[in-house]
């Protein structure tokens, strides 16, 4: 029997995100962040992880939803993502950190391609965890080349 993909589930703005649980190298309560001068507003700063610098990057803002409060949920996830061919780790601040679950199916839905304007190249499909909608990111794409010079000081 084939084993399931695994994911890790995480709340933005309300909403239901996952990402496969072999891109989380770490998951961190939230601490001082390094602002970065002239950053865009989404790049947050630096953590030290361990005596190596990582950006960290507002996920939120980075999708499109409006600021939040940060609280005693929010984490940091650090991720291995893809960046123009090379693995580059990032944090990743996210309203909390559910589980580490499977989908209740392996098969995911493609992203709705109805509404015009809308980025759906973010996402790698949609699933469902106990009859809701899991909307599973393709963080590869969701960074982009003005990203990535970023990730390079780390």
């Amino acid at each position: 029997m084939a084993q399931s993909a695994q994911y890790v589930t995480l709340g933005i703005a309300g909403e239901l995100l996952a990402m496969p649980v072999e891109r989380v190298r770490e998951i961190l309560d939230l601490q001082p962040i390094a602002r970065l001068p002239g950053a865009p507003s989404h790049l947050l700063g630096m953590i030290d992880v361990r005596g190596q610098g990582v950006p960290v990057l507002d996920l939120r803002l980075k999708l499109g939803f409006m600021p939040g409060e940060d609280d005693g949920d929010t984490r940091v996830m650090v991720i291995t993502a893809t960046v123009a061919g090379a693995d580059a780790v990032i944090g990743v601040k996210v309203d909390r950190v559910h589980e580490v679950t499977v989908l209740d199916s392996d098969r995911l839905e493609p992203p709705p391609g109805a509404a015009a304007g809308w980025r759906a190249e973010t996402i790698a499909g949609i699933g469902r965890r106990n009859g809701r909608f899991v909307t599973v990111l393709d963080f590869e794409r969701v960074f982009g080349a003005a990203d990535i010079a970023v990730f390079e000081l780390a």
